[in-house]
């Protein structure tokens, strides 16, 4: 990797994780609104993209936290071209918000016996999306799209889904929700201790966003 490419992809990290932090010395817990927001009717949702495919990773925390601190009830987004593709324009003066794509590419390198070995590289990209409420002229559906009727337990079985997903190894007892950085496991206090469902998972939430810092975005790892 260039030392180019490696700036590049620590400024990323930098940018990222620098907001983050900024957030929570704030008190803003940008991963808690989702859960009750008035669009999603306490809906634990995803940001999707303008297909209706769900972002992932640390996309969803950088998406969450823009949809809050700049009060958009869609959590739709799509980049200034794909708005072009479907005859829409964003409007003027709007300013985008950062995700990333993250992914690898092979590279082939002599090794010292004069032959060729493949070396796959990875890379971090960082691009701009607009909420859909940043653009004008899209078509109708984009503000109308109609959601099941989910039960309580569907909520539920969802959001474990997701967050068994993180790969986070996720502990129960006590009276004290916290990351333990050191041997690297989020405790939480048993899911009858909370008013709701909802709180759990917000809280849960909460301390997911300390353990995506380290896993998610080791920005230390360049």
């Amino acid at each position: 990797m260039s030392r180019n490419s490696q700036s590049q992809r620590a400024d990323i990290y930098s940018r990222i994780t620098d907001r983050i932090i900024e957030e929570l010395a704030q008190g803003v817990r940008p991963w808690m609104k989702p859960w009750c927001a008035s669009n999603t009717d306490g809906r634990i949702t995803r940001p999707l993209r303008h297909n209706g495919l769900p972002y992932s990773g640390m996309n969803v925390l950088l998406l969450w936290s823009e949809q809050i601190s700049r009060g958009f009830a869609s959590s739709m987004w799509m980049t200034f071209k794909q708005a072009l593709e479907l005859g829409a324009s964003v409007r003027k003066g709007e300013t985008g918000s950062t995700v990333v794509f993250a992914s690898r590419f092979t590279k082939s390198e002599v090794d010292g016996k004069g032959g060729e070995i493949d070396r796959e590289i990875p890379f971090l990209k960082a691009y701009s999306v607009f909420n859909i409420e940043q653009i004008d002229g899209l078509p109708d559906h984009y503000f109308d799209r109609p959601t099941p009727d989910l039960s309580p337990v569907e909520r539920i079985e969802a959001a474990e889904r997701f967050f068994r997903n993180t790969g986070a190894v996720i502990r129960h007892g006590g009276n004290q929700a916290f990351y333990a950085p050191g041997p690297d496991f989020i405790q939480m206090p048993p899911l009858q201790a909370f008013k709701d469902a909802a709180s759990y998972y917000a809280t849960l939430s909460h301390e997911s966003t300390h353990y995506a810092v380290g896993r998610i975005m080791p920005h230390d790892r360049v």
